[in-house]
């Protein structure tokens, strides 16, 4: 089963789903058209299977190409996804440290 990414603007998060269970998340804040990217989990018993990097990479494609706005990375591991991964900096709001 493959796993599909959900933008659920009722709640400001990106939703990762595995068929009809939501399996991750991730939160954030619109603040003057930066979202800021302030949590991300994945059920622990669907850890370790690179799905919040999916997650990360389907959100920042979304917003990519819907022109949803600017990131900025609060949750570290936000941060780290996009420091690792430095084609997704041309949405940052500014620059990582």
């Amino acid at each position: 089963m493959e796993p599909h990414v959900l933008h659920n603007s009722d709640l400001n998060r990106y939703e990762i789903w595995l068929g009809e269970e939501k399996i991750g998340h991730a939160d954030y804040q619109d603040i003057d058209g930066e979202l800021h990217f302030t949590h991300t989990e994945v059920d622990p018993a669907h850890q370790g299977k690179n799905y919040a990097a999916i997650l990360m990479r389907e959100a920042f494609k979304d917003i990519q190409d819907n022109g949803l706005g600017k990131v900025w990375p609060v949750c570290p591991y936000v941060v780290t996804y996009m420091k690792r991964h430095p084609e997704t900096q041309v949405l940052l709001a500014r620059e990582l440290n």
